[in-house]
């Protein structure tokens, strides 16, 4: 089948082409790696500690393109655990989180600011309790890679923080017991996902003029389907490669569940 590929790269190389650059890649959140940490102060005495698994989302990413990054994340509160049972019936009763009436947290991002050739701030906005408030993410790439066990799935992971104010969403009871700031530890991977892209194409996304017309800007859009060959020709070449290490390390190594 390669001369299938070859045929799409000489298209894309003697064709025209979008001046917009490709769509960048779309990921899923992987909810078995994924983890948020949370931490709150107890009485003055420690900082209170509680987890959450089971996060869900899709991700519009590139490497070398953090600003075409777009993040949707939901977090599931009936999930918070913080090591006892008492605490979590308070921290998701009625008093604080609700969870009864409002079960999860969502995550979407509207604006991301490259800090550094791996590190971003991911800002955007925190749906917690029925209320909506601005959030800032301090987020940190650490690899993007083929996976090392089976089935050898295109990788990102992730760590980031946060801190925000629980008052800010009506969560204020017990405060003299409670401390008011919350930090947020999360450590994320997602899994290369074209379906995720369905994520951020809303019925509020305008749509696109047809080709050849002009748009409010003076910009040309380019045909319908030239995007689409560049993106083609990419997944081509990344597909052959992948497809030629698979198959090295599916000989070297057991096909056992990603731990």
């Amino acid at each position: 089948m390669h001369w299938i590929r070859l045929l799409v790269l000489f298209t894309v190389a003697s064709g025209p082409l979008s001046a917009r650059a490709a769509d960048p890649t779309a990921w899923s959140l992987d909810p078995v790696h994924t983890r948020v940490l949370v931490g709150v102060g107890h009485a003055g005495f420690s900082q209170a500690l509680g987890t959450v698994s089971g996060s869900t989302g899709a991700l519009l990413f590139e490497p070398g393109d953090w600003t075409s990054a777009r993040l949707d994340v939901r977090v599931p509160l009936q999930a918070l655990d913080f090591g006892d049972a008492a605490w979590n019936a308070a921290v998701l009763g009625p008093r604080l989180l609700d969870a009864s009436a409002h079960p999860e947290a969502r995550f979407v991002s509207d604006n991301v600011i490259a800090s550094g050739e791996r590190q971003a701030r991911v800002c955007g906005t925190l749906e917690l309790r029925g209320q909506v408030r601005p959030q800032c993410l301090e987020v940190t790439m650490n690899a993007v890679d083929r996976h090392p066990m089976p089935p050898f799935r295109r990788t990102a992971g992730f760590s980031a923080t946060a801190t925000l104010s629980r008052s800010d969403f009506g969560i204020d009871a017990w405060s003299t017991m409670i401390g008011d700031t919350v930090t947020l530890r999360i450590e994320a991977e997602a899994l290369r996902d074209r379906s995720a892209a369905e994520t951020f194409r809303t019925s509020s996304d305008p749509t696109p003029p047809p080709a050849g017309a002009t748009t409010d800007a003076g910009v040309t859009p380019a045909a319908p389907g030239s995007n689409d060959i560049e993106a083609a020709a990419r997944e081509a070449a990344e597909s052959e490669s992948e497809s030629e290490s698979e198959s090295e390390s599916e000989s070297e190594s057991e096909k056992e569940p990603t731990p």
